[in-house]
């Protein structure tokens, strides 16, 4: 029996309670109805298979939905050399009923502990029956050159990262969750650090997990201390405080309004009227 779960990391109650669909691997066709009946109230379409193609209908789906995203960031990477808008490229296409704007959001790429497995385990699984899935292979190399390309573009800004001051805000992989596997928050760390830079980092709940893995660097108390001194900020994780912000008084204490937007939380005119140089994904540099 296979019976795979498809529950959004902080959403799990919602995603239960009102799934989009509920696929049962079995040979037992005697079984099958039985958890057929045990789903009925939830209303939701039935897909009964075998085991095979249980397991691969999760592995395919995650390795689908990752697959979007290093997409839509490759295209940022076009838009940045080419000067056009990433977020009106992704609107234009979203609008086509047969690509779906779901998925289609430019930023610093995926991470978490349900992506990088299943897309792992789908390319493992490929190469044990003889398939060279080299597609996936590209979407892993994508999204790991999306967020270090990001900070390159830091690091080229202030000159180096060597004696200077990096505010980090947000560490958890992505809002809602203090869940730090695979999150962009460690690369982006230790590429400041191997630049020989200082890093302070706030996160509303995930900071207590990620000091485990960087117990050296400091740890703000709010998120307006995270500009106190810092040469440039670099905003990873789009908590919803992150969007609720004074900006004039994030700036203040810094010494060079620099913003570094890995998620495209703020616009450019929000950060322009308080005094910022904003970059971010998908914008010619």
């Amino acid at each position: 029996m296979s019976n795979p779960e498809f529950l959004r990391e902080g959403s799990a109650i919602q995603d239960t309670l009102h799934p989009d669909r509920i696929v049962i691997g079995t040979k037992n066709p005697e079984a099958a109805e039985k958890i057929k009946d045990l789903y009925a109230p939830l209303e939701a379409p039935v897909i009964v298979t075998d085991l095979q193609s249980a397991e691969l209908i999760k592995y395919a789906s995650n390795s689908f939905l990752a697959l979007k995203i290093s997409y839509i960031n490759a295209i940022s990477r076009i838009c940045e050399v080419c000067g056009a808008n990433v977020e009106d490229v992704a609107k234009g296409m979203g609008a086509d009923a047969r690509i779906g704007k779901q998925f289609l959001q430019a930023g610093l790429g995926w991470g978490g502990s349900c992506f990088p497995k299943d897309v792992l385990g789908m390319l493992t699984t490929s190469k044990q029956f003889g398939y060279d899935f080299g597609l996936l292979q590209e979407v892993i190399d994508i999204n790991d050159d999306q967020t270090k390309h990001f900070v390159r573009r830091l690091e080229e800004r202030i000159g180096g990262f060597s004696g200077k001051r990096i505010g980090v805000m947000g560490l958890a992989f992505k809002p809602n969750t203090d869940d730090i596997r695979d999150a962009k928050s460690a690369v982006v760390v230790q590429q400041i650090l191997d630049g020989g830079g200082e890093v302070v980092a706030y996160d509303p709940i995930a900071a207590h997990v990620f000091q485990r893995q960087f117990p050296g660097i400091t740890y703000a108390e709010n998120v307006y201390e995270v500009s106190e001194g810092a040469d440039a900020l670099i905003l990873v994780t789009e908590w919803n405080e992150f969007r609720q912000l004074d900006l004039e008084r994030l700036g203040a204490p810094m010494k060079a309004r620099i913003l570094f937007d890995g998620r495209r939380v703020y616009t450019q005119e929000a950060a322009e009227r308080a005094g910022f140089e904003r970059y971010t994904i998908g914008q010619k540099a």
